[in-house]
């Protein structure tokens, strides 16, 4: 009886350490501009102030600016970037990035992003007013750049 408690024991832990796998990404900044401030906010909470941040799990509609001291609380009148990093649980369910000038936000620095460890050289830069790289209408679904691999992680750059 005591070696089939041990073998269900043994199983379970075993199972525990090889099954669980925690979901994590990590978004980076490169801030060239030589002013600013990057901030990473999610649910109206700031992540980050340009240093890099591991999220545990996903990270649900972030958004991403360089705070110039002319841009809003939400990155209103400056270039936004907005992401979701997730692992994809179904095709088409993964991660997904954008860069948006949809009003109020508005052309204030170059922006881009790059995704990495997974989906290595996917992205966008928005190098100028008028780039065809961002949101302008919410309709415009085709800029949105995805990624479907587990625990990608984001650099976004200003001024590259």
């Amino acid at each position: 009886m005591a070696d089939i408690r041990m073998i269900t024991l043994l199983i379970a832990s075993a199972v525990l350490l090889v099954g669980v796998s925690a979901e994590t990404h990590t978004v980076s900044f490169a801030n060239n501009c030589g002013f600013g401030t990057p901030l990473l906010m999610a649910g109206g909470q700031t992540l980050s102030h340009g240093e890099p941040v591991t999220i545990n799990g996903p990270l649900v509609a972030a958004i991403a600016f360089l705070q110039t001291g002319n841009c809003g609380t939400n990155g209103e009148d400056c270039t936004l970037v907005e992401t979701t990093l997730i692992n994809p649980t179904s095709p088409g369910s993964g991660s997904s990035t954008d860069i948006s000038l949809i009003s109020p936000h508005a052309f204030s620095v170059t922006s881009g992003f790059g995704y990495y460890g997974g989906c290595d050289g996917a992205g966008a830069d928005c190098t100028f007013n008028g780039c065809p790289t961002a949101f302008y209408q919410s309709d415009d679904t085709g800029v949105q750049v995805a990624c479907q691999d587990n625990d990608v992680n984001l650099v976004i750059t200003f001024c590259s």
